[in-house]
């Protein structure tokens, strides 16, 4: 090695010692010469290049956040009979007891092998929808009485809205 700090293996590195060759010219790593919106976009690129997002992920997403309704009030579980029921001795798929309330509507649910079985009180007619992913899987009309029914046993996530006059009431996400 001679006094300019070339190593003589060919590399054409001849800085001071210490010095590796990396000439950075009067960048300044502080970040005020960084432009942070065109590295963020640069990056956003990349990733949208070599890791992109799936596209069905994205429509799930398109389609949860269309299901978002800014009216409606989100009904509070008050009793999963998962959580708070006490276990009856030999039974067997028992239904699920669900209670749901969002001011003066109480929304009373049953769910089963054969179905859902609710009431909404104070009772009254309603439209309730069974909604199992982007799309509604069911509607439902409840009766004066506020009863309404379904036949069709409910599979994975699912969560009700019920249209009852001008009120619109949505419970929270729950597994069948």
């Amino acid at each position: 090695m001679n006094d300019t700090g070339d190593t003589g293996d060919g590399t054409g590195f001849d800085g001071p010692p210490g010095d590796h060759g990396a000439d950075f010219g009067d960048t300044d790593f502080d970040g005020a010469d960084f432009d942070d919106g065109l590295l963020e976009e640069e990056l956003r690129q990349a990733a949208g290049v070599l890791d992109p997002l799936p596209s069905a992920l994205l429509q799930i997403a398109v389609d949860a956040y269309a299901l978002h309704d800014l009216d409606a009030r989100v009904a509070e579980l008050t009793f999963d009979s998962l959580v708070d029921g006490i276990p009856v001795r030999g039974a067997t798929d028992a239904p699920r007891m669900l209670t749901f309330s969002a001011g003066e509507v109480t929304l009373d649910v049953e769910v089963g092998p054969q179905g859902l079985l609710g009431q909404v009180l104070p009772p009254q007619p309603a439209r309730i929808e069974v909604l199992g992913g982007p799309q509604t899987a069911a509607t439902l009309t409840a009766d004066d009485m506020g009863r309404f029914t379904a036949d069709t046993p409910l599979s994975g996530p699912f969560a009700l809205r019920l249209r009852a006059g001008g009120d619109v009431v949505v419970t929270e996400w729950l597994r069948a």
